[in-house]
């Protein structure tokens, strides 16, 4: 079995011909008339992601499922039936949502109706996370090094190739292939990156990249380069999280790092398991939740303890977020729930 049909595995778990190199809203008239449907066991299907909308929840996963919590969970419709991957809310009205089919949705109303700003089957790669710095500026990326930027609140999107990240080897392979076969280059270019996984804007405004193949990486531009930090584990990394003095990124196997808020040391931390940790979430200064699969919820304290929290059998965790109330919820594989330790 190929490497490269390995990671076609990895990026439709997580998330989941070369793509033009812009699109705006208006490219979707198709798109947005294929929609969502209410389904009543909505809450109990794959939800991938979890945030916090001012007082409000709202969660996204399989068929374009979008909810909102406001005391109960609700259904809303989306114009599209995508698996959504990631949400973000900039403020308490304004988030984006993206995922399988290039997929990017975006709510003005805290989450309580969509509309598509940009759908290509055709790309054949899911986003799997999007980051906005303000109202107008943000990016999406995912996998194959899938990386779409826009300046004006997602009406355009503009595609990015970040060659900087290619291994050196690769970097060769494409210059050669610039030069002599055009159309070769382009196909190729399409699969070298890893799988960009998180997009975290740090506290200082740098941003913090992880993904596959041990990829972590700092842009101190708003994202229009990445300086790979010194990470010498090779496995995949699918979130970060910054806390008052440190930078945690967790992956594959229970492989979960600290760095200094330098990004210039990862000291690796012992975990009791060795499940793969998909999100994190801080409950106070000197502690996080980390989920995982195998239902995994891990408590890991500021002096690198931890200890196991709760352990689901049977499904896989994804995401955490707390409520306007307290309450912690888990997302993943078999819906959302309260954490009940």
């Amino acid at each position: 079995m190929s490497f490269r049909f390995l990671r076609s595995i990895v990026a439709l778990s997580l998330g989941c011909v070369f793509c033009s190199p812009a699109f705006s809203a208006t490219d979707t008239s198709s798109a947005d008339k294929i929609f969502s449907q209410i389904q009543p066991l909505a809450t109990s299907s794959l939800v991938a992601d979890v945030v916090a909308a001012g007082p409000r929840l709202v969660a996204v996963g399989e068929r374009g499922h979008v909810l909102v919590f406001d005391g109960q969970w609700q259904q809303v419709l989306t114009p599209t039936q995508a698996q959504l991957t990631k949400v973000f809310f900039v403020d308490e009205q304004r988030g984006w949502a993206v995922g399988h089919d290039a997929t990017i949705l975006h709510s003005q109303d805290a989450g309580q109706s969509w509309q598509v700003q940009m759908q290509s089957p055709e790309i054949e790669k899911p986003f799997l996370d999007v980051l906005f710095l303000n109202a107008r500026e943000g990016m999406a990326i995912g996998a194959y090094g899938l990386f779409y930027r826009t300046t004006d609140g997602g009406v355009t999107w503009t595609e990015e190739f970040h060659e900087e990240l290619l291994a050196e080897e690769d970097s060769r392979y494409l210059a050669e292939l610039k030069g002599s076969d055009q159309q070769a280059y382009l196909t190729e270019r399409a699969s070298l990156l890893p799988h960009f996984n998180r997009l975290l804007a740090l506290k200082d405004g740098r941003l913090l990249l992880v993904g596959e193949l041990g990829l972590v990486a700092v842009s101190e531009d708003q994202g229009r380069r990445f300086v790979r930090t010194a990470f010498e584990y090779d496995g995949s990394m699918f979130n970060a999280i910054e806390t008052q003095d440190a930078v945690y990124v967790m992956g594959l196997r229970g492989h979960v790092f600290k760095g200094d808020l330098s990004l210039g040391t990862w000291q690796e931390i012992d975990l009791p398991v060795q499940s793969s940790i998909n999100g994190a979430l801080a409950i106070s200064d000197k502690a996080l939740y980390l989920v995982g699969n195998a239902g995994m919820v891990i408590q890991l304290n500021h002096d690198d303890s931890s200890r196991i929290v709760t352990r689901r059998q049977g499904e896989n965790l994804v995401a955490i977020a707390k409520d306007n109330q307290g309450n912690v919820w888990l997302s993943g594989s078999q819906g959302l729930f309260i954490l009940k330790p």
